[in-house]
């Protein structure tokens, strides 16, 4: 029998304590003011009302832009979409910036297959806002594929050609406006 009003008690102690969650509590301790009394005014933060940001690096807060949005640049995000509408895409978050194609074959070396991640890294339509890694890989006369050197330039290339459509889209939307 004690054991069921003890399992009835830590129940209803549950209960009672996630009642109160809900409940908003602020509380203001007294520190020292003039002549030992306490005071509770509140006093200012040296490094500012928003704290310490270790992980921003350094770089000045970003401001909100609202809504829901590409959290990447817009021009840099569309155009790395078109110079790639020819690969199917594996992948694509526009609130990270990443973009994965799948496995691409081109039609004139079925040896060979290409896939491709493009990182937008920056808000800023900017040179240094993008990166672009190729893979490539040729298939053994096994029929197996291993992975296989690519051109250093290879990589900068598409960085370019995507920089160049970016430039392209936000002429064509300024001359709408």
């Amino acid at each position: 029998m004690t054991a069921w009003i003890r399992t009835k008690a830590i129940l209803a102690g549950t209960v009672l304590l996630a009642g109160c969650s809900g409940v908003p509590v602020e509380y203001s301790y007294p520190t020292s003011g003039p002549g030992g009394k306490p005071t509770y005014e509140k006093k200012e933060s040296l490094v500012g009302p928003d704290g310490v940001d270790l992980f921003s690096l350094g770089r000045a807060k970003e401001q909100n832009t609202g809504g829901s949005g590409v959290a990447v640049n817009a021009f840099l995000w569309r155009a790395s979409l078109d110079t790639l509408s020819f690969m199917p895409l594996s992948s694509a978050d526009p609130f990270g910036g990443v973009i994965i194609s799948d496995w691409y074959s081109p039609p004139q070396s079925q040896g060979e297959r290409f896939k491709i991640t493009i990182y937008i890294l920056d808000r800023a339509l900017r040179s240094d806002g993008i990166r672009a890694n190729v893979f490539r890989q040729e298939r053994t006369g096994a029929g197996q594929w291993v992975d296989a050197t690519v051109e250093p330039t290879l990589g900068k290339d598409l960085e370019d050609a995507i920089l160049t459509r970016a430039r392209q889209i936000r002429i064509q939307q300024a001359a709408v406006k």
